[in-house]
């Protein structure tokens, strides 16, 4: 299949590329590209560690906004557009961040990490979609699953706890029924998280025209 990328987010990959380095669109842009829905982001992912890339990027205008965790903004025909190191899991003990960032050579490695099948998509026009963990098979059944253990995907970042009802909502996706029991089960890790970021979800949670069905599903998380 063959997606339409933007010109200013083209010129990005392509200039990676130019310099022997993997690129791919990856997450949720490439989810709603799949699903017909307007894209605000487009997030690139690369195998060229951040010093590497601001040497491809040394004559475009750049925000070094997260470069230890292998993030560099770059302004292409004024869009800024992030653009990420492969990355693989590492341990987490705040049940929100990883103790460190582990770069990896491997585009599938920086999928794996990602929380739900839908949203660990890559594209590029080389190899076309990428899709390790049936996310597709997923969009179409309109299923939202957690890539592996659910359990160990919210006891790393409880944050996907409320991501997952919010996707729902907004798609008007089922949650799979072992991610549906990890969400019950591991509520109670809602507590690690800053009030900042439950706002946030709640807000974007609210918008979604049928978040009365899933409020009354999932009211024990809401209310915890």
């Amino acid at each position: 299949m063959k997606i339409e990328i933007p010109g200013y987010v083209k010129g990005l990959m392509d200039q990676l590329n130019q310099n022997r380095y993997e690129c791919y669109i990856v997450g949720g842009a490439v989810r709603s590209l799949l699903l017909d829905l307007p894209v605000h982001d487009y997030d690139l992912t690369t195998n060229a560690l951040p010093e590497q890339m601001k040497e491809v990027f040394a004559s475009y205008k750049t925000i070094e906004t997260g470069v230890k965790h292998g993030t560099l903004t770059v302004l292409s025909a004024h869009h800024p557009v992030e653009i990420t190191t492969y990355r693989k899991d590492s341990a987490y003990q705040d049940h929100r961040h990883p103790d460190a960032v582990q770069f990896t050579s491997a585009i599938e490695e920086d999928c794996a990490r990602r929380d739900f099948t839908i949203n660990a998509f890559c594209y590029n026009e080389q190899d076309g979609l990428r899709d390790f963990f049936h996310g597709k098979e997923d969009l179409e059944r309109h299923i939202l699953r957690c890539i592996g253990d659910p359990e160990q995907r919210f006891d790393e970042d409880a944050l996907r706890i409320l991501r997952a009802v919010r996707f729902a909502a907004q798609l008007h996706f089922q949650i799979e029924e072992n991610t549906k029991q990890a969400i019950f089960h591991k509520r109670e890790l809602l507590s690690y998280i800053s009030l900042e970021r439950i706002h946030e979800e709640w807000n974007g949670f609210l918008h979604a025209d049928t978040c009365s069905i899933y409020l009354k599903e999932y009211l024990e998380v809401f209310t915890l």
